[in-house]
Formats: structure tokens, sequence, C-alpha cells
């Protein structure tokens, strides 16, 4: 897959988190908030109809990657928040966004998107299988580690970056979105 399937993949599963997140009944067991919000729309679709992911969905347009997040996939995608964007140091994001770093905006998407569908009891069933550790390959190439901590699932990046997925199995009609608080970065 390439690095513009990737970014499309991201995408797709950044909108999907969002039309869940924004359908979420804070009364209800998450659990059944999830069972519930099963969807025809793309990643894409998901991540734009939730404002809690318009950077990433800007950053996916600006990659091209909108065409390749709508395809049949199936993805996971590792959506990083608003919230995880404003993390990165001042001016990261106006500076990805330009045209001349739209190579290197599209690695950082992919490394957030893998290949086939991966709900959260996967991940965490992988994890346990593998002495505590699952290592991931995503689109763009290199690894991102999945382990355990205080009974959440983290991520540690190449860099060392440690990630927390805050909201799992956002359901879209071509994958899996799960939120994380942090921008995962390839080597």
């Amino acid at each position: 897959m390439n690095i513009q399937k990737f970014i499309t993949a991201l995408f797709i599963a950044a909108i999907s988190f969002s039309t869940i997140a924004n359908n979420t009944n804070p009364d209800k067991d998450k659990k059944e908030t999830v069972k519930n919000t099963h969807t025809q729309e793309t990643i894409v679709g998901v991540a734009a109809g939730n404002e809690n992911f318009s950077t990433l969905v800007a950053a996916v347009k600006a990659a091209g990657l909108v065409d390749v997040l709508n395809s049949d996939g199936p993805f996971t995608v590792f959506a990083p928040t608003n919230d995880a964007f404003g993390k990165l140091p001042e001016g990261t994001i106006a500076t990805l966004l330009k045209a001349e770093n739209k190579e290197l905006l599209t690695a950082i998407l992919t490394y957030h998107v893998v290949a086939g569908k991966f709900v959260a009891k996967d991940v965490i069933d992988a994890i346990k299988k593998n002495k505590g550790k699952f290592v991931i390959k995503t689109v763009q190439g290199n690894t991102l580690t999945a382990s355990l901590k205080g009974g959440k699932v983290i991520l540690t990046d190449a860099k060392g970056t440690i990630s927390t997925i805050v909201i799992t199995d956002v359901a879209a009609s071509n994958g899996v979105i799960h939120a994380i608080d942090m921008v995962v970065m390839p080597k």
C-alpha cells in the first residue's frame, strides 16, 4: 500500500471517530454505544463529521489521501485528535501543511494507518499473546509497539513517544478508528 492510500485510510478513520463521538450518549455504557455506531460512512466521512478531527481532516486533504482513505480497505486508523496535534511544537502543523512538505506529511499520516481491521479486543489479545508487546507494521512501513499500561492500550512510536488510545472501535464502512492523544512519528 502506498503512502497516499495510508493517509486516506487515516483520514477516513478520523471521520468515523468523530461521528461516533458526536453520537455518544454519556449515560450509556461505552461498549453498548460502540456496538450501536455501525455506519455506512468511510473513515474519512466519519472523521469529517467530528469537529475533534478537523486538523486531521485538513492534513489528509493536504496530503491528497482522501481517495485512499475512502477506498475499500479495511484499515485501522490510530487517529490523533485536535488536542493531540496541539501538543506538537508551535508552527509544526502550519509547516507540514505547506505543499513542499507533502511527502513528510504523507509519511506521518500513513504511520497512523494499519492495513486490516483490528478492533480493541484484537489488539489487547495480541499484546497478551506476545508477552506484553505487540509490534504493528504501519502502511508507512515503520512499526508501532502496542502494550498495556494501567489497563489502557498505549502505542510507542519509532522515536519513543507514547500515545494512549482514548476512544476505541469507532466503526466505519471500510475499517475502524481508535482515537489517540499524541501524534506518533516514524523514524
